[in-house]
C-alpha cells in the first residue's frame, strides 16, 4: 500500500512538473515573437533614416560643389585686382578714379561673397525643415505598406505619394473611409506649421476610361480625385484652402511603364507635393 502511494505522489509531481515547464515554454516563445516583431520594425525605421539621410547627403554635397566653384571665381578675382592695384601704384599712373573703380571692384566681391554665405545658410535651414518635416510624416503615419504610401525628398521638394488603391475604388473618385483615416494624419502635420503651401495632384495610368455621365475621359478622373482628397483636407481636417491647389495630370507623368500591371498600379496615384517656399530665395536675391 505504501508503494502505491509513493509511485502516485512521484506521477503527480513528474506531471506538474511538465505543465509548468510547457507554461513557460510557451511565455518564452510568445517573447521572442514580441522582440522579433519589434526589431523587425526598428530595422525598418532605421531603413527610412538610413534612406533619408544618403539623399540629404547628395544634395548637401552637390549644394557645396557649387559654392565651393564660386569661391574659387571670388579668390582668382581678388587676386587679379590685387595684382593689378599693386602694380598700378608702383608704376605711379593710377588716376584717382581708377583706383576708386577698382575699390568698388572689390567691395562688389566682398558682398557677393557674404551673399552666397547667406544662400548657403538658407539652403541648409529649408533641408533642415524638409528633413524634419518628413521625418513627422513618417512618425504620424506609422508602419505602412511602402506600395501604398511613399514619403520621400526630391530636389528639395517633399513628396507624398499614396496609392488609389488605397484612396479610392476602381474607375471612381469618393474616398475611401481607410484612406481618410491616413489623410486626417497627414492633416495633422501639415496643419502644425499653416505657412506651408501644398499641391495635390491626381495621376491615372494610360487604360482609356469608359466614359459616363460624370466622367469624360482620364484628365476628368485626375482632376476629380486631387478635388476629393482636397476637399476632405479642408471640410474634414481644417486646412486652409488659401494654401491648397487642385491638379489633375492624367496619365502623362507616370513613374513606371504602363506595359505591366504593376507599372500601372504604380501610376495610379494621388501625390501631395509640398510646395517650396521661394519667396526667401526672391527676397536674397533682390538684396543681390
Amino acid at each position: 500500500m505504501k508503494l502505491r502511494q509513493c509511485l502516485f505522489f512521484g506521477l503527480l509531481s513528474v506531471l506538474l512538473f511538465s505543465c509548468v515547464s510547457s507554461k513557460k515554454y510557451k511565455a518564452a516563445l510568445g517573447k521572442i515573437d514580441s522582440l522579433n516583431s519589434a526589431n523587425t520594425k526598428l530595422a525598418g525605421d532605421l531603413k527610412n533614416c538610413n534612406d533619408l539621410t544618403a539623399e540629404d547627403a547628395r544634395q548637401k554635397a552637390a549644394l557645396e560643389a557649387q559654392i565651393d566653384a564660386l569661391n574659387k571665381q571670388i579668390a582668382f578675382l581678388k587676386d587679379n585686382n590685387n595684382t593689378a592695384l599693386k602694380q598700378l601704384q608702383d608704376l605711379s599712373v593710377i588716376s584717382g578714379s581708377q583706383a576708386e573703380s577698382i575699390k568698388k571692384s572689390l567691395d562688389n566681391i566682398g558682398a557677393k561673397d557674404a551673399y552666397i554665405q547667406n544662400l548657403q545658410a538658407e539652403l541648409a535651414h529649408k533641408d533642415s525643415l524638409n528633413m524634419a518635416l518628413v521625418m513627422n510624416l513618417k512618425g504620424a503615419i506609422g508602419n505602412m505598406d511602402d506600395q501604398d504610401i511613399n514619403i520621400k525628398v526630391d530636389k528639395g521638394v517633399v513628396y507624398i505619394d499614396i496609392s488609389d488603391k488605397l484612396l479610392f475604388k476602381s474607375g471612381s473618385y469618393d474616398v475611401s473611409e481607410k484612406a481618410k483615416g491616413v489623410l486626417g494624419k497627414v492633416a495633422t502635420v501639415l496643419k502644425a506649421q499653416p505657412d506651408i503651401e501644398f499641391m495635390v495632384e491626381g495621376h491615372t495610368d494610360n487604360k482609356k476610361y469608359a466614359r459616363g455621365a460624370q466622367l469624360k475621359d482620364n484628365w476628368d478622373l485626375s482632376v476629380k480625385r486631387a478635388t476629393s482628397v482636397v476637399r476632405i483636407l479642408q471640410n474634414q481636417y481644417g486646412l486652409a484652402p488659401e494654401h491648397i491647389t487642385a491638379a489633375g495630370r492624367g496619365e502623362y507623368v507616370p513613374v513606371a511603364s504602363n506595359d505591366t500591371e504593376e507599372g500601372r498600379a504604380a501610376n495610379r496615384r494621388t501625390r501631395i507635393v509640398i510646395l517650396p517656399q521661394l519667396d526667401q530665395f526672391f527676397k536674397l536675391l533682390e538684396k543681390k
